[in-house]
């Protein structure tokens, strides 16, 4: 018998099991086995487990960042409120300081500018200006003044200057406003 032959047989052979043609015979079972409907359930378990879990993760990542975002602003807003104090008080030094040297003058201009250009690098704005119209959300009236060339409820003095962060108040400004 020639090589050619023999392989003939064994694939006769092996399409052949006990002696019954498995071309004839289909291979896939009549009914769902117990043991398949319950490896499918717990499939389907593990996979909804599994969407919750990332689900769950998800949120957490996305909750803790805003918790961090928060606690950030929060402790940059303390910050710069306890140093505002400071800047107040550079302002009063630099309007009181007309009858000092050029030098010293140009000394607290430069310390302002430091004070400004950190500020910005914060984001700090300034508000409360004389002119501006007065807002209860943002502005103290710690003063009114009766007056009838001027328009109505816009500030006429600044005591104080406000702050904010965004849009968040840091300190509201206190002022004069007219009625």
């Amino acid at each position: 018998m020639s090589f050619k032959e023999k392989s003939k047989d064994v694939k006769k052979e092996d399409k052949k099991i006990n002696g019954e043609n498995l071309d004839s015979k289909k291979t896939e079972p009549k009914g769902k086995c117990s043991s398949c409907e319950k490896l499918t359930k717990e499939l389907k378990e593990t996979k909804e487990l599994l969407l919750r879990t990332a689900a769950e993760y998800d949120n957490f990542r996305k909750r803790s960042e805003k918790e961090k975002d928060a606690i950030y602003s929060d402790a940059s807003a303390l910050a710069v409120k306890n140093i505002l104090s400071i800047a107040d008080s550079l302002d009063l030094a630099l309007k009181s300081s007309e009858n000092q040297s050029e030098e010293y003058k140009k000394g607290l201009e430069l310390l302002k500018n430091q004070f400004n250009s950190a500020f910005k690098n914060l984001k700090v704005e300034t508000f409360g200006s004389v002119g501006e119209d007065f807002d209860p959300n943002i502005h103290n009236a710690i003063a009114h003044k009766d007056s009838e060339e001027e328009k109505q409820n816009f500030i006429s003095l600044v005591y104080q200057k406000g702050y904010k962060m965004g849009e968040r108040i840091i300190r509201h400004a206190m002022v004069e406003v007219t009625n």
